[in-house]
């Protein structure tokens, strides 16, 4: 079996090879070449120590050389190039105390997380598989390397990879590792915020994510998101729902944002919807209250969620463009829409342009995981609303004081003093233009803004 390898890492690995050494593409890039995807990334492995390394290629940065690992540059590209390492004892369930160097692949590979990632290639050599990747790949499964609970214990982090994995290549967890997850899934308390932030995100964003599932069969949201639990254990109950809260969270999740090809929305975009569904009704569970009729309701979710997913994703070190955007989206995820040209505009004004076409599409995931025999008439309510803000784009209609055709710097040439009062006055001459878009003219606000004195 032969695969197409880049020009510049043939070339590296050929360099090495020619040099006297062994040198092998590893890890990921392997996995996806016999999966028939183009690699992202291309990690090298080789027999040649840092020091040697460096003497063979004139570009190189010592970005992990205490690990192996010397960064080969060629023109604009720079390619991790590690030595054959063995793992000395992991103290804190992430890192290795200590490396040494070995010149065996075999030692290598067998420290290596999954048996799919754990394969070497060379066109001189072939396919370099010694834990039965191969089949695991053709099995569609996730397997550990050796001894699943010794690999947990090493590295914490590989049990997120493990769900991570199942949800990017569809393929399902061998029962073996999944009890080692169950057993483990604890010393994901000794993992950093950011690290498991980047691994639910990646699965989040993938074409499974309804492999959260896995996260609370397996025990690990309830070390990582225990607001996770207690959604999966809270019934709805309630005409509009035919699932309960955390089934419906995953099949929102699920709908949101589409497929990855078919590439809809930008990946922060798609990042941003994503954690929205999953963090909108977050809060069901502590508001639940019985009514009259009998039935569950939620009074109160949408503001209490708001502020529970602030806390969540400040918690994962999210950055505050992501963060802000969520939290808006989940304050308003239930918003009623009236279904006029000036319900459309106040809501707009509300809610903000920037997030509206975000926000139909929440509504249309949130719709997809309630109750089917209401969901085609909230569908239907939907699409008029939609219809409706798109005729207001069309025309250009003013929802906020930036579309206003007068500022405060004109009031203040006309005459009217810097302050609170004059931020009153645009915020009423606003109010007055959602209310009729022909008053958006200059002259026109002006003599409403001189009238209001």
């Amino acid at each position: 079996m032969e695969f197409k390898v880049p020009e510049k890492v043939q070339y590296i690995i050929d360099t090495l090879i020619s040099n006297g050494f062994e040198a092998y593409a590893v890890g990921g890039c392997v996995r996806d070449m016999i999966l028939g995807k183009n690699p992202e990334d291309w990690d090298i492995t080789t027999s040649a120590k840092p020091h040697e390394v460096k003497k063979i290629f004139r570009r190189t940065v010592d970005t992990g050389i205490v690990h192996g690992t010397v960064t080969v540059l060629l023109d604009k590209d720079h390619f991790e190039v590690t030595t054959y390492r063995l793992d000395g004892i992991y103290e804190d369930n992430r890192h290795p105390k200590e490396v040494s160097f070995t010149g065996d692949i075999k030692e290598d590979l067998k420290r290596r997380d999954f048996t799919i990632n754990a394969m070497a290639y060379n066109h001189k050599d072939g396919i370099i598989d010694l834990f039965g990747g191969m089949e695991d790949l053709q099995n569609r499964l996730i397997r550990c390397v050796g001894n699943a609970y010794e690999r947990f214990d090493e590295d914490a982090l590989r049990i997120l990879r493990a769900v991570r994995f199942s949800a990017q290549l569809d393929f399902h967890i061998e029962e073996q590792t999944k009890e080692a997850i169950r057993s483990k899934a604890k010393l994901l308390e000794n993992i950093s915020a950011e690290r498991i932030r980047t691994e639910l995100t990646k699965l989040l964003v993938s074409d499974h994510p309804d492999r959260l599932r896995l996260l609370y069969e397996l025990g690990i949201s309830r070390v990582i998101l225990p607001e996770f639990d207690k959604m999966m254990e809270t019934e709805q109950n309630n005409i509009h729902h035919a699932y309960n809260v955390g089934e419906h969270t995953i099949r929102t999740v699920s709908a949101v944002a589409g497929t990855v090809s078919e590439g809809r929305f930008s990946p922060h975009e798609r990042s941003i919807l994503r954690w929205t569904m999953l963090l909108h009704d977050i809060e069901k569970p502590s508001t639940i209250t019985v009514g009259k009729d009998g039935q569950n309701h939620f009074y109160g979710h949408q503001e209490k969620g708001a502020n529970t997913a602030r806390r969540i994703l400040r918690n994962l070190k999210f950055d505050n463009e992501t963060l802000d955007a969520v939290v808006h989206l989940v304050r308003w995820h239930d918003y009623r829409f009236t279904l006029t040209p000036l319900g459309i505009r106040r809501a707009a004004a509300k809610i903000g342009k920037e997030y509206m076409e975000l926000l139909f599409e929440i509504n249309y995931a949130d719709t997809s995981g309630k109750n089917p025999k209401i969901k085609q008439e909230k569908c239907n309510q939907l699409e008029e609303a939609k219809r409706l803000y798109r005729e207001m784009i069309s025309k250009n209609e003013c929802v906020s004081l930036k579309d206003l055709k007068i500022s405060g710097k004109d009031l203040i040439a006309a005459g009217f003093e810097p302050g609170k009062e004059m931020g009153i006055i645009l915020k009423r001459l606003l109010d007055a233009v959602i209310e009729n878009p022909s008053l958006n003219n200059k002259e026109t606000l002006l003599n409403m803004a001189i009238s209001m004195k």
